[in-house]
C-alpha cells in the first residue's frame, strides 16, 4: 500500500516487528539446530538450554515431535524466520506488497502459529518438559500473527463478514492487551501443568 500521506506510527512500526519477531523465532531455531548437532556428535553432551527437568530443550529435542521426515523442526524454522526477516527488511528498505501478499503472509504466519501450538501441547502435556528456546519462537510467532492481523484489518487487507466488525475493531484497539493476555495465559497453563515442580 503506498501512503499518499504521512505514515502513522503503527505503518512505521510494523517493519521492525516482522524484522524482531523474525529475528528472535531465528535465534532460537539456529541455537537449537546448533545444539542438535553436538548432542548428535555427542551424546553426552549437555545444552545450556536445560535449566532443569521442566525447562530442558534436549527433553524435547530427543522426541519424534521435534522432527518431520526425519528433519529437525529447527531447518525449516531457520528458513522461514530468515524469509520474515527478508520481508521486513525489504520494507524498511521501501518495498510494498499487494493485497494477495499480505493475505498469504497471514496465511503462512497462521500456519506458524498452528506449528507453535502443537509443539506447545506436545511439550506441555505429552513429553512434560519446555524447551526455553522453543518457548522463543512461541513469543515471536504470537506477536508476529497478532500484529499482521491488525495490520491487514486496518488497511483493508482482510475484510471480516459484518456480524465480526465490532471484533475486529476490538483486536485493532486492544492489540497490546489482546498480546499481553495471550502471553499470561501461556504461563498459567505451564504454572498448572508443572505445579507440582514448581510448588515443591
Amino acid at each position: 500500500m503506498i501512503f499518499k500521506k504521512k505514515p502513522k506510527i503503527f505503518d512505521r512500526v510494523l517493519p521492525w516487528v516482522i524484522i524482531v519477531t523474525g529475528f528472535l523465532g531465528l535465534l532460537a531455531s539456529f541455537m537449537l539446530t546448533v545444539d542438535k548437532f553436538k548432542i548428535l556428535k555427542d551424546p553426552n553432551f549437555i545444552p545450556e538450554c536445560n535449566l532443569n527437568p521442566i525447562f530442558s530443550c534436549s527433553s524435547v529435542m530427543s522426541q519424534p515431535q521435534a522432527e518431520i521426515w526425519g528433519i529437525p523442526n529447527t531447518i525449516f524454522g531457520i528458513i522461514a524466520f530468515s524469509a520474515i526477516i527478508t520481508i521486513g527488511a525489504a520494507m524498511l528498505f521501501g518495498a510494498k506488497y499487494n493485497k494477495r501478499f499480505w493475505q498469504l503472509f497471514q496465511l503462512g504466519a497462521l500456519g506458524g502459529l498452528l506449528g507453535a501450538g502443537y509443539l506447545f501441547f506436545q511439550g506441555v502435556y505429552r513429553i512434560g518438559a519446555v524447551c526455553p528456546w522453543c518457548a522463543l519462537t512461541w513469543v515471536s510467532v504470537i506477536a508476529l500473527n497478532v500484529y499482521l492481523l491488525v495490520w491487514n484489518l486496518r488497511t483493508g487487507n482482510i475484510t471480516l463478514p459484518k456480524r465480526f466488525k465490532s471484533a475486529g475493531a476490538f483486536i485493532q484497539a486492544n492489540h497490546a492487551g489482546i498480546l499481553l493476555s495471550i502471553y499470561i495465559v501461556i504461563v498459567c497453563l505451564i504454572l498448572k501443568r508443572f505445579w507440582y515442580f514448581f510448588a515443591g
